[in-house]
């Protein structure tokens, strides 16, 4: 879920976005924690993702996963040469660190663990 202004990570949100299938299986979806859902603001991937998160420990089964803007170098950069690039950091999209994704998948698997105990 993507594309939209601050809209795609709440409960209600996920919610109403479900079809009912036909056959009663659980539709999954994959949330977006950049572009729309973080305003554009690299940094608040990490709140969304928390979001995201809590809604699977408390046992959303529907959300199957994620997409975010990483890179080794949070932030990105203006290329202009070779010489004067910083290796690991985006020349296109603003990303979070190596780091801050190693902590949301952390934050992500203990949701999971969690939402496998209900």
């Amino acid at each position: 879920m993507s594309g939209r202004i601050n809209w795609g990570h709440t409960c209600v949100d996920i919610r109403d976005s479900l079809p009912m299938s036909a056959t009663g299986k659980i539709p999954y979806l994959m949330i977006d924690c950049s572009h729309g859902n973080s305003c554009k603001d690299h940094l608040k991937q990490i709140s969304v993702a928390a979001t995201v998160s809590r809604q699977i420990a408390a046992g959303n089964r529907s959300i199957c996963g994620v997409m975010l803007e990483s890179h080794l170098v949070a932030g990105k950069q203006k290329y202009t040469d070779k010489a004067s690039a910083r290796y690991g950091q985006s020349i296109t999209d603003a990303c979070i660190s190596i780091e801050q994704t190693a902590n949301i998948f952390a934050d992500l698997a203990t949701a999971v663990k969690k939402r496998r105990k209900l």
